[in-house]
């Protein structure tokens, strides 16, 4: 069953604490990660769904697709090398919902998740979560000391429209950085 675009309330309302499947395959260019999905995401079943949530612009403005891709569409970024999952699966309102243990435990399981799938770069969006998630408290915007394995860590600003700090310009050259940073697609 196709889901709305545009959920119900009541959709909305039931969506609270599911979760939703990620878009991944082994050996990605890069695997972007989310806090946790929002209840539009929840109830519509694609990553970064809400309106006025900034992934896809930036995604696209920074080179990353050649055309901005709706939700929807978000199965079309393997074919470009670009995945999406999250630290905590669990769908909620508001990431302030979620508890220091969930980051931690989402934190373990991601680094299962890349280990297993080895990308070469995972992009962490939003830089409390992975602070978080990881211990690493003085973390900042961009490339990471740390590895996973064989894959780079980036850490990106959430693209949440409730993260004000970031203008769609400022995250799209965040992403761009990113982006120029990776070595040529095979």
């Amino acid at each position: 069953m196709t889901k709305p675009i545009r959920p119900t309330p009541e959709q909305l309302a039931a969506a609270q604490g599911t979760t939703i499947p990620d878009v991944t395959a082994p050996g990605l260019r890069v695997l972007f990660c989310g806090i946790n999905p929002g209840l539009w995401s929840g109830a519509t079943g694609h990553h970064f769904a809400r309106p006025g949530n900034r992934f896809w612009p930036a995604l696209h403005r920074s080179g990353f697709t050649p055309r901005q891709f709706r939700p929807d569409e978000q199965r079309e970024l393997l074919a470009l090398g670009l995945g999406i999952t999250n630290v905590v699966a669990r769908t909620t309102a508001k990431a302030d919902e979620l508890t220091a243990e969930e980051y931690r435990q989402g934190g373990a399981g991601l680094v299962e998740r890349v280990e297993r799938l080895r990308p070469r770069v995972l992009a962490v969006l939003g830089i409390g979560a992975y602070r978080t998630a990881f211990g690493r408290p003085r973390t900042r915007i961009g490339r990471q000391p740390e590895r996973i394995g064989d894959t780079e860590v980036w850490v990106l600003p959430n693209p949440s429209g409730l993260n004000a700090h970031y203008t769609l310009d400022g995250l799209a050259a965040e992403f761009r950085a990113l982006r120029e940073a990776l070595p040529p697609a095979d």
